[in-house]
């Protein structure tokens, strides 16, 4: 009977080693996959930004030279 608990309890302890291993491993692999997923949206982020200034660069260099247009066409504020 004692030869039976202990073999119980060994398989019980193994189980267990086997399991957190296998948590430790999808843990691993999860903050992984959050630092990917971090570094992509910052990189697109950077994008953005980037692309919104160059837009406000331009449409300030359109005001100093009055060539803001509408629809392609001139604006003159002759009045």
């Amino acid at each position: 009977m004692k030869k039976l608990i202990l073999f119980l309890a060994a398989i019980l302890a193994l189980s267990l080693n086997s399991c957190r291993e296998t948590t430790e491993e999808k843990t691993e692999e999860a903050i992984e996959a959050i630092g990917e997923d971090i570094e992509d949206n910052t990189k697109k982020a950077g994008e953005k930004i980037e692309e919104g200034a160059d837009k406000v660069k331009e449409e300030i260099d359109e005001e100093i030279h009055e060539t803001d247009d509408i629809n392609d066409e001139e604006i003159n504020d002759e009045f």
